[in-house]
């Protein structure tokens, strides 16, 4: 079975983060076999999220020399990093080293700003997708999509819809019957077409 090695998902933190963002993929990940998770910041020490609440994280961004399965969340925050040069050449970095890149919402404009989806597919927040498509050189921004995993990138629709693409993560890595193990113990129902997007229809391009 694929996944039988150790795997480790390094969480990008910023201050404004969305919390369901980060923690419905990890409640699924660390569930997983063998897999580790961390958690970095600009420096090591406590982010605040989007509601108030703040994460430790274990290490800064430039602790993350070789990257597995690096995390993106979206969340207010991403609105001022999307112009933050420092802050997208580490993202570029850390990226290009990665095995594979994701996000969630609207962390994938902070890939697309660092240059990391171009020549991709690639989805966002339905209610922020005008904004988030509007970076990156030559990406294929998909309208209509809960998540899009091209190659080695995924990326997904807004918050709850984070969880959806980590199923299909966790499947792809590990096996549809580990996949499914890991939602019946969270007792959760994941969607598992892609391109199912309620949506699109309540808040996005028509």
């Amino acid at each position: 079975m694929a996944g039988v090695d150790a795997r480790t998902v390094s969480v990008i933190l910023f201050d404004g983060f969305e919390l369901l963002d980060v923690f419905g993929p990890v409640e699924m990940l660390h569930l997983a076999p063998g897999v580790t998770i961390d958690y970095a910041g600009p420096t090591a020490g406590p982010v605040a999220s989007s509601q108030g609440c703040r994460v430790v994280a274990g290490c800064g961004y430039e602790d993350l020399v070789e990257p597995d399965i690096v995390l993106v969340p979206g969340g207010g925050g991403t609105r001022r990093l999307v112009d933050d040069v420092r802050f997208l050449g580490r993202l570029a970095e850390i990226g290009r080293r990665a095995r594979l890149v994701v996000s969630v919402c609207t962390g994938s404009a902070l890939l697309a700003a660092a240059g990391l989806l171009d020549g991709r597919r690639a989805t966002s927040n339905k209610r922020s997708f005008a904004w988030a498509s509007g970076f990156g050189s030559s990406v294929t921004w998909e309208p209509r999509a809960r998540w899009v995993h091209d190659g080695d990138r995924w990326t997904s629709s807004g918050v709850a819809a984070g969880m959806d693409m980590t199923a299909a993560l966790i499947g792809e890595l590990y096996g549809a019957a580990q996949m499914c193990a890991i939602a019946e113990r969270i007792e959760y129902e994941p969607r598992t077409d892609p391109a199912r997007d309620p949506f699109t229809r309540l808040h996005g391009p028509q």
